[in-house]
């Protein structure tokens, strides 16, 4: 059972990367790892309990 905001959402990656699937999975699995990243960085913030430092570069 798929929405339609995410059939949308399916069209709209794979038209960025020109109908190439195969590139949008790509993009996606990038994506993905980043966010991996920058939330293991916040689960290391808050398991030291260090404060936010604004020029950290954790959060975008």
């Amino acid at each position: 059972m798929t929405s339609i905001p995410s059939e949308t959402a399916i069209d709209e990656i794979v038209a960025s990367c020109n109908g190439d699937i195969r590139g949008a999975l790509k993009a996606l699995l990038l994506v993905n790892e980043q966010l991996e990243a920058e939330l293991a960085q916040l689960y290391a913030v808050v398991t030291h309990g260090r404060p936010f430092d604004r020029g950290s570069g954790l959060l975008h």
